[in-house]
Formats: structure tokens, sequence, C-alpha cells
């Protein structure tokens, strides 16, 4: 079989390990791989090379993708789409694997569902949103880079005797903002998942600061709901809104020094997040995720992509992985509750 790779949507440590994963497996039924460059812009201006095993033996420790990325959305146009179903036919591609997020995967959805194509997915994003799975690689990297720097402004937090606001990624899940602020012991966290309540953390970080405590840390979500003017936001090729302009970190940390009277500074991740070497857990989990993958695609079981359940890697439905964004639970949110004191 003759297998396409592609990687899209915003990198992450663990897209390597990944596609090695692909290759390896594959390669004990036989396949040939294709690298398609550039995530789905490369199969909308055909543009691929072959993928062999020595391009894929030393990768499994860097950061990024050997193949490249992008947001294309081919279903934004119908001649993109036209050239992407055109390419796949010309290249004589017999399955395409595609690595990302619940972007990439739901144009791997919707060319499986609505053109017969025959798609893989495997499940990235650092943001941990795709549903269907439990984690995703990237995450686990990312959130350790935050839980760093929260450690790092702790320090300077305390020297000054200061609040630090640390803004982390994350879009429109907490994911990312909830386990930097409960690995780093942040004494308040905010999150997309629930509305801000400028009040109840200014609230608190005035008790926090009567009990003798010299110094506060708050980790905000880049995706928390702040107050705006009514200007238009601008959006990506999916629709989603686009946050890097937000300043989400600038706004809490100005609104606590005015109510609280505590000097406040804020700092942000951004796209520090996404890059470096993978972690133990990112590295094994990418690797996992691809060999399933090369069996999914052996099988015949198209339409599923490779998803971590429990410690097991199975195949699950693509279509419902990609209809609905895996958001923070509940209970998590009341766990986080637990820690201010």
């Amino acid at each position: 079989m003759k297998v396409g790779i592609l990687t899209g949507g915003g990198d992450c440590p663990g897209l390597n390990p990944a596609i090695r994963g692909v290759v390896y497996r594959g390669l004990d039924f036989g396949f040939e791989f294709v690298g398609i460059q550039e995530g789905w812009r490369g199969l909308v201006k055909g543009v691929y090379e072959p993928l062999t095993l020595e391009m894929v033996e030393e990768i499994i420790y860097q950061g990024g993708t050997i193949l490249g990325s992008s947001r294309t959305n081919p279903f934004k146009n119908e001649d993109d789409l036209q050239a992407v179903l055109g390419n796949i036919k010309s290249a004589g591609f017999d399955a395409i694997v595609a690595c990302g997020g619940e972007d990439t995967l739901g144009v791997a959805a919707k060319l499986y569902s609505q053109h017969g194509v025959p798609t893989v997915g495997v499940p990235k994003t650092m943001d941990n949103d795709l549903n269907n799975t439990d984690f995703t690689f990237g995450f686990d990297t990312a959130a350790g880079v935050g839980m760093d720097a929260l450690d790092r402004l702790r320090d300077t937090a305390r020297s000054h005797r200061r609040v630090m606001v640390l803004e982390v990624m994350g879009r429109h899940a907490g994911w990312v903002a909830l386990y930097v602020g409960l690995a780093g012991g942040a004494d308040w966290i905010t999150l997309p998942e629930q509305p801000l309540d400028v009040e109840a953390m200014c609230a608190h970080l005035k008790a926090v600061r009567s009990r003798g405590k010299k110094y506060a840390l708050v980790v905000a979500s880049e995706g928390t709901e702040i107050p705006t003017e009514g200007e238009e936001r601008a959006v990506d090729a999916f629709g989603h809104v686009q946050l890097g302009d937000r300043n989400v970190g600038e706004y809490l940390a100005s609104v606590i020094e005015e109510k609280t009277g505590w000097e406040t500074r804020s700092a942000v991740v951004g796209h520090v997040h996404r890059g470096g070497s993978p972690t133990l857990f990112d590295r094994v989990l990418g690797l996992r995720v691809g060999v399933k993958a090369a069996e999914l695609v052996r099988d015949k079981e198209f339409g599923k992509m490779a998803a971590l359940k429990g410690t097991e890697v199975v195949g699950t439905d693509i279509v419902a992985a990609t209809a609905t964004l895996k958001t923070v639970p509940p209970a998590l949110l009341e766990l986080a509750k637990t820690t201010f004191k």
C-alpha cells in the first residue's frame, strides 16, 4: 500500500515520534510511505516526497515536524477540495494518515465521510481538547513548559512581594492552564470553561495576603473570556477566533492591582509552549499512536483515529472525535477550587 502522511495545525512535541511510529510499523507490512508537506496544503499543491526509514530513524527526540505544517482548510474553497481529491487519486495513495488536532482531523473525517477517502487519524494537540482520547501527545511537554515558567515566576514574585499572572495557551479549553496551575501551586486559575469572576478572584487574593503570604500566583488560560468593547475578532481558516491579541494576562494584572492595591505583573508563555524536545510521555505516546495508525491502515479500519483509552491505544471514530471539543469537566474545576487557600 502507498500511504501518505501529513501533519497539520499547530506544531507540538511528539509529532516526529508519531511519524516515526507510523513508518516503523508500516514497514513491517511492506507499506510505501510518502511525506506530504505542510499539512493539507501539500495535498492542495501536490507537494510530497518519499519517506524512508533513514529519514525517520533519528527524529524521535526532535520537536516540531519534519513534514512541516499549516492551517490550510481545503473545505473552505471548492477548488482546493477538488485539488486534494485529484492529487490523492493521481499520486496513487491507498490511505492518508493525518496527524493533527480537531481541525486537521476534522478535514480527514469529512474526506472519509463525505468523499470516501481512506483516512486514519493520529490525535495531536498541546491543548488536549480532542474528544475520544484521554490525552494527546504535545500536552505533557507544553504543560511542563508552563509549569517551569510558573516556578520561575514564583521566585521573582516572592522576591518583590507581588502578584504574578502567567498566561498560557490552550485555545478554547483550559487543560493547560488547569494542569499548570495545579502542578505549580497557583493561588487562582482562570479558564474558558467558567465565567471570569473578578470579584471572587480579588477577594481571594486579598485573603491570601491578609493571612501573611507575601506573594501570589495566578494562571490564566488565553481563552478566558474578558470584557471587550465589541470589536470584531479575526478568525482562522477553520472559523476559530484568533486569541493572540487579547492580552488576557495584562488585563487580569491591571484589574488585580486596581482592586487589591497589590503590585502585579504579567507574563505570557506563548509559542514557547510548542517547541523543544518532547518529554518521555509524549515520545512514547506519539510512538504508540503512530504504530496503531499503521495497524488501522493494515486492517482497513478507515475513518478512525488511534486514541489513548486508559493505558491502551485503540481505534475510535474520527467523526465523533472531532464533532465537539473536550473541555475541562466540572469535577476538575472543583478540584482546582480545593487548592485555593
